[in-house]
């Protein structure tokens, strides 16, 4: 990671109620870095996630982007520090009633007010950086295969050329080959951009294709990070047990008798 990280996490707190989901998180994010965090279900990934995209207000510390806080900031400020994100929806989160290219151009219609033409033409482009023909940018989603919808999603998380990219589970509901594939394209955009990526997932397989770098949340902490190379020989049990998939080890899961 170089020296000065594009996104610098400190304290973060965030409860729902009795439940504290993120306790006191400290994470520093480098600039052109691909940083995966992992965790079991519930541990607080997605809260992070959404905390550092202002589509929740942490109960406390401090998230900066680029050297700015953004806890606070002016909705204004805020709104125009989010241009530079992309984001990959879990589900992919594409508009059925839109055709494929206006689903990849959205962002830059209603966003940036780019002109409808232009905006196709960008679409069509970024569709062709995921391997996808100009024919596809005519079909709806409901046409394309599982696949495809997040090929698009993805066509769309970079059409705007953001500096920081959020996967949220990428490869969730895809066979292992398209999930290969998703996790290749994930590498291949991410390198031509330049940019910092943040991904969350459980998938093992798309950690090791995509870290640079890992953390590892648990109960609301950050137990463990380190290079993709560490990950092995990281001598923290938790780390260990998460990454083998082993039922024993220092995390439970709870499991109710039938």
């Amino acid at each position: 990671m170089g020296s000065s990280p594009k996104i610098v996490i400190r304290g973060l707190k965030k409860s729902f109620g009795p439940k504290v989901v993120l306790d006191g998180i400290d994470l520093d994010i480098g600039e052109r870095e691909s940083l995966v965090v992992i965790g079991g279900s519930g541990s607080g990934k997605s809260v992070l996630v959404k905390c550092v995209l202002g589509l929740l207000e942490p109960d406390a510390g401090s998230i900066k982007i680029d050297g700015k806080e953004v806890i606070g900031m002016p909705v204004r400020e805020r709104e125009r520090l989010m241009q530079k994100f992309g984001m990959l929806f879990q589900g992919s989160a594409l508009f059925d009633s839109l055709r494929v290219w206006e689903n990849v151009a959205f962002g830059l219609i209603q966003g940036r007010g780019i002109e409808r033409g232009a905006a196709r033409e960008i679409a069509l482009q970024k569709l062709g950086a995921v391997g996808l023909g100009p024919e596809v940018g005519e079909l709806r989603p409901s046409e394309l295969s599982g696949g495809m919808q997040k090929r698009v999603a993805l066509a769309r998380a970079i059409a705007a050329e953001p500096e920081i990219i959020i996967f949220d589970e990428p490869t969730t509901g895809l066979d292992p080959i398209m999930a290969d594939v998703i996790n290749d394209l994930i590498v291949d955009c991410v390198r031509d951009l330049g940019g910092t990526a943040v991904s969350i997932t459980h998938d093992m397989a798309s950690v090791r294709k995509i870290a640079d770098r890992i953390a590892m949340i648990y109960k609301g902490r950050i137990i463990w990070s380190g290079a993709k190379a560490e990950m092995e020989r990281s001598g923290n049990p938790y780390v260990d047990q998460f990454i083998h998939g082993r039922a024993e080890g220092p995390i439970k899961m709870e499991v109710r008798a039938l």
